[in-house]
């Protein structure tokens, strides 16, 4: 693993534990050239994934990006960061055992509503707000009266 400060090609383990959702290992290493501690981690992937965007464009499953938008909808809301993190290792794995190595970007904002929705109903509308391109208040009110009428049901 090289260095992210010097860029030693070399590094040693100093300690290794599961992350809490259990879908990763998270390393301690220490370089073997300036002595810097980093950590990394690892997780299994199944398959490469290729998002097939609007315009039939193809660019490779980013999941940094995807906990990125996760946490924009979820920015100032009371939803614990290993929350976020296990709704985006649940997407991964969904979208990794369904078999496909393409993968619709509509199909990845609609598998994120489905988590958001149960976690927290501000950045759930905060999110399809984005997703499903609300241009007008009109949009936000229709929307937020269908969550408010599914909260009550």
């Amino acid at each position: 693993m090289r260095c992210p400060f010097c860029g030693h090609d070399a590094s040693q383990v100093k300690d290794s534990r599961p992350t809490d959702d259990g879908a990763a290992i998270r390393r301690r290493r220490q370089c073997e050239g300036c002595a810097a501690r980093f950590t990394t981690f690892e997780r299994i992937q199944l398959r490469e994934l290729t998002v097939v965007k609007s315009g039939e464009r193809r660019e490779p499953f980013d999941r940094e990006k995807l906990a990125r938008s996760i946490g924009i909808a979820a920015r100032k809301r009371p939803i614990d960061g290993l929350a976020i993190e296990r709704l985006v290792s649940g997407v991964q794995r969904q979208l990794e055992t369904s078999g496909e190595t393409e993968v619709t970007s509509e199909r990845i904002g609609e598998l994120v509503m489905e988590g958001l929705k149960g976690l927290d109903p501000v950045a759930y509308i905060r999110f399809a707000s984005v997703y499903r391109d609300f241009s007008e208040a009109r949009d936000f009110e229709a929307f937020a009266g269908a969550v408010e009428e599914a909260g009550r049901g």
